[in-house]
This record gives C-alpha cells, sequence and structure tokens, in this order.
C-alpha cells in the first residue's frame, strides 16, 4: 500500500480502532479524527460473543460520530490476532496491521513515560494507524491458506527432525564415536542397518566378519561389502567409547531412530499434500521451470506471499521479505552502509536466501549471475551479498513468470545489457 492510498484512508470522518491483542482479554480503544476517544476504553473477550461485542461499540462509536469509515488495527502477536483478523475481514471491515517494533519505540509519545499497559498499547496502535504507519494485512485465503499452513508445518517438522539428529549424533559421539569416520552420514541404508543391529563396538565384535558383510550388504543392495566391514571392525577394536550403560543407550538409539523415522513420513506427507495444493493453483509448471526450484520452494513461496494478483510490482514482494535495502549515513560518516532491512517475513527471507545457494549451484544464468557480483570492477560484493542479490533476482523471475503465465525462459533471464557485463569478468 503507497503512502498516498494510506493517506486518503486514514483522511476525513473516520474512525480509528487500535486494538490490543492477547491470548484471553483483548483491549480497544475507539479514535475519531482529532484522535479523541469517542467511547470508553474496554476490554472484550477473545471470543464470538466479544467480537460481537467490539462490532457493537463500533456500531454505537460510529453512529455518535456519523463516520463514513472504520479502519481496525493490531498488532501480529503470535497467532492471538488471526481468528479476530478474519472475523473482521468477514463482517466487511478494514483490517490493517502495525509493526510490534513501532509500537514499542512509541510508547513515551503519550504520556512521556516508559509505562506499559494494554489501554496504553491500545491507544499507540490507533495513533500509528492515524499517522499512516501500518501495513496493509494480507490474510491468505483458500489455497493460498493451505499453503501458508502446509510450509510451515513442514518448517517445524524439519526442526523436530534436527533436534532428533542432533541427539542421535550425541548419542553416537558418547558410545562409538569411530562410528562417524566409517559413515559419512548415519541416515544411509547401511549406517542405519547397524544402529539398528549392533550399533556399539561390542555388539560388532560378537558377530563373525562374514556375517557382518552380509548384514550391509542386504541393507545396502550389495553397494557396501567387505571393505566397509573390515573398516567398522577396525573402528570397534580401538573405539575410546563408554562401555558401560550400553543397553539403557540402546533402548534410547532405538527410540531416536523411531523418531527420526515418524518425522521423515511426516516430512514426506506434508510435501505430497503441497504439491497437490500447488497443482491446484495453476502457478506449478510456470515456477517449476526454473532450473533449481522445486515443489517445496515453489509451494512455500506461494504460501507465504498469498495470491500473486494482490501485488502490483515484485518489488512488493522484496519489501514482504524484509530485503529492502536501508543506508545509514548521518555526521562525519560521509558513507552510507547499506544493509536489508529484515522487516518483512522471516520465512519468505529464509526460503529465498536457501533457495539462492541451490541455484547458484545448479542454474547456468544464476551462477554467472552470482559469480559476476562477486568479481565485478565497482563495488563487488561479499558471497552473502551475492547470495542476497541473487534472491531477489529469483523473486523477479518468479514474479514475472506467474504474472505473465509464462515458463521460464534461459535467454531472457540475464538481458543483453547484463550478457555484455558478464563477458567483461569472464
Amino acid at each position: 500500500m503507497q503512502k498516498a492510498e494510506k493517506k486518503a484512508l486514514v483522511y476525513g470522518n473516520v474512525l480509528i480502532v487500535g486494538v490490543d491483542v492477547a491470548k484471553k482479554n483483548h483491549y480497544a480503544r475507539i479514535y475519531n479524527s482529532m484522535g479523541i476517544d469517542v467511547v470508553k476504553p474496554f476490554y472484550f473477550h477473545n471470543s464470538r460473543e466479544g467480537f460481537c461485542r467490539l462490532l457493537g461499540k463500533i456500531s454505537e462509536a460510529k453512529e455518535k460520530e456519523k463516520a463514513e469509515r472504520i479502519i481496525i488495527g493490531m498488532e501480529p502477536t503470535g497467532h492471538y490476532w488471526k481468528p479476530l483478523a478474519y472475523f473482521l475481514k468477514e463482517a466487511g471491515y478494514t483490517v490493517v496491521i502495525v509493526n510490534p517494533y513501532h509500537v514499542k519505540n512509541s510508547k513515551e509519545m503519550e504520556d512521556n513515560s516508559q509505562d506499559k499497559n494494554d489501554r496504553k498499547d491500545a491507544g499507540l496502535i490507533a495513533q500509528l494507524v492515524k499517522e499512516g504507519k501500518f501495513l496493509h494485512c494480507i490474510l491468505p485465503e483458500g489455497i493460498y491458506a493451505e499453503l501458508r499452513t502446509l510450509y510451515i508445518t513442514r518448517q517445524q517438522e524439519h526442526k523436530k527432525l534436527n533436534a532428533a539428529l542432533c541427539q542421535l549424533k550425541a548419542i553416537v559421539d558418547e558410545y562409538f564415536p569411530e562410528l562417524m569416520e566409517v559413515f559419512k552420514s548415519l541416515l544411509g541404508k547401511a549406517a542405519q542397518w547397524v544402529l539398528r543391529n549392533c550399533p556399539f563396538p561390542k555388539d560388532i565384535l560378537s558377530l563373525k566378519l562374514e556375517e557382518l558383510e552380509e548384514g550391509l550388504k542386504q541393507a545396502s543392495n550389495s553397494r557396501v561389502g567387505i571393505k566397509r566391514a573390515l573398516a567398522l571392525r577396525q573402528a570397534a577394536e580401538k573405539s575410546i567409547g563408554v562401555k558401560e550403560g550400553l543397553e539403557g543407550a540402546k533402548v534410547k538409539l532405538q527410540a531416536c531412530l523411531e523418531e527420526i523415522e515418524f518425522y521423515q513420513g511426516q516430512i514426506r506427507k506434508t510435501e505430497e499434500a503441497m504439491g497437490r495444493y500447488l497443482e491446484e493453483t495453476g502457478l506449478a509448471n510456470y515456477l517449476l521451470s526454473i532450473p533449481g526450484v522445486g515443489v517445496v520452494t515453489a509451494a512455500g513461496f506461494l504460501g507465504e506471499i498469498g495470491d500473486p494478483a494482490k501485488y502490483q510490482h515484485w518489488r512488493q514482494i522484496r519489501k514482504l521479505a524484509g530485503y529492502n535495502l536501508t543506508a545509514q549515513k548521518s555526521g562525519k560518516k560521509q558513507k552510507a552502509k547499506t544493509t536489508i532491512s529484515k522487516r518483512g517475513r522471516p520465512g519468505l527471507r529464509n526460503l529465498l536466501y536457501q533457495v539462492s545457494l541451490i541455484l547458484v549451484a545448479k542454474n547456468k544464468e544464476f551462477k554467472a549471475l552470482y559469480h559476476y557480483f562477486l568479481k565485478r570492477p565497482e563495488n563487488p560484493l561479499t558471497r552473502k551479498q551475492a547470495l542476497v542479490a541473487v534472491a531477489l533476482k529469483l523473486v523477479r523471475v518468479m514474479f514475472t513468470l506467474i504474472t505473465q503465465k509464462k515458463e521460464y525462459d534461459a535467454s531472457k533471464v540475464l538481458g543483453k545489457y547484463r550478457e555484455e557485463q558478464l563477458k567483461k569478468v569472464a
């Protein structure tokens, strides 16, 4: 939403409602265009009855002031604000959000005090909305709401999986640290067979070499055999792992392996669901035509931004991700330090950064662009800065493809001007 649009929205005979959101009880204040309370500040419960009470107070204030428009602002506090925001939107009201950082920094505006309470916060939120310091509230709907939920679910499952993997490594480090020298990954089929059947040096040494070899062969479809069996036996013979409490450690280890297997299965199910809903958007072919972009990235991107039709320019998505540039220059600092704002959706920002790592390895055009950013004569970028620049290029490409309904065309990604620049640093 542009500044002019914001000013038009809060200009004239308008009521501004500030809501301080909490888990059980919300607090609201209703201001007129002069910034004066129209009705007495009030609490309302986080329930349908409470929401209806809010609507009743708004109707009362609207009748009293003969207001033409009503704008309701709130902080996006955790997940507690979402039921109220969806309820108000369905009721036909304009809902906007204010940055919690702005509320925190403006808490002394009202009474020159650092005091913090619900009444004060609700007033600060309303005042920030009145000044046009708010963001349009984009609530995902339909397929995009499904993708948002699934992408967040996958992130949560991955965190739990990573925690289980860390626990597995801790067990191995304690009881058989040399195992990591034999297997690069503990998730491989051969390594998993060892962990489930003979996880500790004592167990390995109790098996004949032929038994160990046969077990590894069957587990790995004959990809691992006698060489790995010998290495495993040698590692067991020289192991410095703890030799006490092995039976209890086996129970702990098996529980950890089952947890890892469970979360791997959950992630697969989540990704399958993401793929189905991605197809339903009708945009899958355009996004997946980009070399290096897979189902998870495409579905996560749409889940984070919502309906692409709500955006007029790719720069709006850049700002949503917190990738817009900010410069700090004042006084003796003649040279401005430019950084990204990080004032946006961290999930979207992380997704774009992670996929940029894949693109610079698998996508010819993005790889060339990345190396250009590193080697260009004027203002060369660091590796991290170059990855951010690649991520922004990806946003532009993805936005163009889904809005123009076109598939990836390698010849159009860089353009003639950029290709000439690339030749100079080749």
